[in-house]
């Protein structure tokens, strides 16, 4: 309801009371808060009265695994809440059965960074709060990656991919990017609307995924479309429903074991499809392993990447001021580029299962358990970050968000994402003066990846001197 309520505002319209009653009863308003909604417009705001929701709702009744909360920022004042009344908060009937949220930045760290305590393994169901993901209801389907693997069966595997981020690799990736981000900036037009997501941030990112698997790039747009499927649970976008999400997913198994075929039998390259072809480890791995690790690696090169490049153009139209020291001073590219990732947080959680009883806060959390870290909480948590909402390059820790996770499971490839987005904003503050929203941002419904399914935009360039 919130999400809806916020988009009803952003566009100026009138609120349905239908649909204001269909909403709030799905959420369980209580009956004064509902009859707050039948003024909407009149009196209340939409973001008043969703702020009276995650303010007075009880405590058991949040569960954080609805899609639609995420569908705006609303979502924030929830975790806002959970972090000072409830940090361990413990969900007992959702979509995805029981679970508990962990809220504050120190918490997440304790499980995050305990990976004997807290198993990513897929064995118990993997990293996302929907088992069925790397378990769908389909018949001898079992997805398997490293990022899912506990030690010491994670490293090796991990070790077969890491030279694609590697000092050599990042020094290959540097001209290319810049002169791919260059042409991309170049087609966009001058003062007219377009939407940032498609032209800039998916054509950008899926033309590095093409380079990081040598994949053909005229059918590069199959790797978006592997990844938004990939990560779509029951009821979020993208989600086509479990037999046909499986269809298109062994899709794309039977592209890539051609590919693999033949660069396990060419000559050694550069690129994640020979090294998992060609490594001891990886090489002679069974079809459901290799289509996992293809998965986290597409998703791993493309969502980070795309929705914080989306942030960033968001961050600016909302903190102009902040905004401006970057123009004043480009050297500040690297701390702004650390600091839209947390604010943005491009994944919302992370999913583990306790293999023993453990304590997180005051709370006594049992064997088997399912544990999801939000990340997104985390990187807004006022005891970690002061003033946590705002946009602030000169913040000292700003470095130290969540977004690429910690321990074991940290981000392989942070460095490739950091270099794109440090790219593009360098050709920006170069040739462009603003790029304005024309229209609030559209955010995806999904608990998982945190970012915009659409934003209009008119750019304007600077004048030739």
């Amino acid at each position: 309801m919130r999400s809806r309520l916020l988009k009803l505002r952003q566009r100026g319209m009138t609120a349905c009371t239908a649909n204001l009653e269909r909403y709030g009863s799905k959420l369980a308003l209580d009956p004064a808060l509902l009859a707050r909604c039948h003024n909407y417009g009149k009196e209340d705001s939409a973001m008043e009265i969703a702020t009276d929701w995650a303010t007075s709702a009880p405590l058991d009744a949040i569960n954080l695994s609805r899609h639609e909360l995420f569908e705006s920022e609303a979502v924030l004042d929830i975790f806002k809440r959970l972090r000072r009344e409830d940090p361990v908060h413990y969900c007992a009937d959702s979509a995805f059965g029981p679970f508990w949220s962990i809220t504050r930045y120190k918490d997440i760290m304790r499980v995050d960074t305990d990976h004997q305590a807290f198993s990513s393994s897929d064995e118990f169901g993997g990293i996302m709060i929907d088992d069925n993901v790397v378990r769908p209801p389909v018949e001898g389907v079992n997805i398997s990656a490293f990022i899912t693997k506990d030690q010491p069966h994670h490293a090796p595997i991990r070790k077969a991919v890491q030279p694609i981020a590697g000092p050599a690799a990042m020094a290959s990736y540097q001209g290319l990017i810049a002169e791919r981000t260059q042409q991309v900036l170049d087609s966009l037009p001058d003062g007219e609307p377009f939407d940032w997501v498609e032209r800039v941030s998916i054509e950008l990112t899926t033309q590095m995924l093409a380079t990081l698997f040598d994949f053909p790039f005229e059918d590069r747009h199959l790797l978006t479309h592997w990844s938004d499927i990939s990560t779509a649970m029951e009821g979020s976008d993208h989600f086509p429903g479990h037999e046909r999400r499986v269809e298109i997913l062994m899709e794309c198994l039977e592209y890539f074991s051609r590919l693999r075929i033949e660069r396990s039998n060419g000559a050694p390259h550069l690129d994640l499809i020979s090294m998992l072809a060609r490594n001891a480890h990886t090489k002679d791995m069974d079809p459901m392993s290799f289509l996992g690790n293809l998965m986290l690696l597409i998703v791993g090169g493309n969502d980070t990447t795309r929705n914080s490049m989306s942030a960033s153009i968001h961050a600016w139209n909302r903190f102009p001021d902040e905004f401006q020291t970057l123009v004043d001073d480009p050297g500040l590219v690297d701390k702004m580029v650390a600091e839209v990732i947390r604010w943005q947080t491009p994944l919302s959680h992370m999913r583990r299962t306790a293999r023993e009883d453990a304590m997180v806060g005051d709370k006594l959390i049992k064997k088997g358990d399912k544990v999801v870290i939000w990340y997104y909480s985390g990187n807004q948590d006022e005891d970690m970050f002061e003033d946590p909402r705002t946009i602030r390059f000169n913040r000292a820790n700003g470095n130290r968000h969540l977004s690429f996770g910690f321990g074991i499971h940290r981000c392989m490839g942070l460095r490739v994402a950091e270099l794109q987005l440090r790219i593009l904003w360098q050709k920006i503050l170069q040739q462009f003066e603003s790029i304005e929203l024309i229209d609030a941002p559209t955010r995806l419904s999904s608990n998982f990846i945190n970012g915009y399914s659409r934003m209009m935009v008119k750019a304007t360039r600077k004048a030739s001197p």
